[in-house]
């Protein structure tokens, strides 16, 4: 390997390892606020890249009308424990964006926005998830909590294969310039994956500090009891968490759908990776979140290098010691504790 080559893969590294710091930091942002281990945080990343990828061939996504079901099924829950009011309000939004897609998707709109609605879509499905198969079972254990959030994840990977197929897809690009320096290749998308992982880190960075709604959820992380004590409603906290985790997963999709073919079942192994950021950083700290991932992009892009077979093995087995250091330096409680 000379200089070039590793220069190359460095860059390649960077640039997954942007897109995983995403996934990483939206698990870690559920984690605290909810205490959930989010196990389909991938699926947001297939649901978003598949959605445009259909919308760009003129056909509705299958997404609309999953969308359309799942509001359905919140809106019963909420109409059955908080009025037909509540139930008309969670029906509300999915019905209007489902509608504006279902108009436009035969017109052929422009790509961006294609993204918008793509956005729209799939961000939507984050307070439904939360309504339907978690608000219930808010002061449950992290353990049940985690064995639904799997349940979560095989219902959404096998809605995927039946409303996308099994075929894979790949969007296009939002830029298609290319910059020369030295021996290596700017890209266009690349240069917007780094612009659009910056400024979503800001705004969240903003969100937390400067706005009531972001103050909430830090409030909530750090003692729910005391927060709702304070009158912060833990339902629209979790709500709220889930909607901007669904928001940074779509974005990560679109950001990834012009690089690779994505298929259904994609999301898993892409979210997957974002995990052993989050857990690298303990679940609780979004620098070591973003650090975390950037080091998984890199040793991703240099093991497909050397050993290409083994290079999700490699970056899977990066978590082992991270567990065992973690589980010597710390000391063990009660999972109620």
């Amino acid at each position: 390997m000379d200089f070039s080559i590793a220069s190359i893969l460095l860059l390649d590294g960077v640039t997954n390892g942007a897109v995983y710091a995403l996934l990483g930091l939206a698990t870690v942002l559920v984690f605290t606020v909810t205490r959930v281990i989010f196990i389909p945080q991938g699926e947001f990343v297939a649901y978003g890249a598949l959605t445009l990828a259909l919308l760009q061939t003129g056909k509705v996504p299958g997404t609309v009308w999953l969308l359309l079901g799942l509001a359905g099924v919140a809106s019963a829950m909420e109409w059955r424990s908080s009025g037909w009011k509540a139930g008309l309000k969670t029906l509300l939004f999915p019905c209007l964006i489902s509608g504006l897609t279902a108009w436009a998707a035969p017109m052929q709109l422009p790509l961006a926005v294609q993204a918008v609605l793509s956005i729209a879509i799939v961000t939507a499905f984050g307070p439904l998830i939360y309504r339907v198969a978690f608000q219930s079972l808010e002061s449950a254990t992290p353990l049940v909590l985690l064995i639904v959030s799997v349940g979560v994840h095989f219902a959404m990977t096998g809605f995927g294969l039946v409303f996308f197929g099994a075929e894979g897809y790949r969007s296009p690009a939002f830029w298609d310039a290319r910059f020369d320096l030295g021996s290596v290749t700017l890209t266009g998308q690349t240069l917007i994956i780094f612009t659009t992982t910056l400024a979503l880190i800001a705004m969240l960075w903003l969100f937390f500090e400067r706005s009531l709604f972001g103050k909430a959820l830090r409030a909530t992380a750090v003692n729910r009891t005391g927060a709702r004590l304070m009158g912060i409603s833990t339902h629209t906290a979790g709500q709220l968490t889930f909607l901007l985790a669904a928001l940074i997963g779509v974005i990560s999709g679109l950001l990834i759908g012009p690089s690779t073919t994505v298929f259904y079942d994609s999301g898993f192994l892409i979210g997957l990776k974002g995990f052993v950021a989050a857990v690298a950083a303990g679940l609780s700290s979004y620098p070591g979140a973003l650090i975390g991932a950037l080091f998984v992009g890199v040793v991703e892009s240099f093991s497909s290098f050397w050993a290409s077979a083994f290079k999700e093995v490699i970056v899977f087995t990066l978590i082992l010691p991270v567990l065992l250091w973690r589980s010597l330096r710390s000391g063990h409680s009660d999972e109620e504790h």
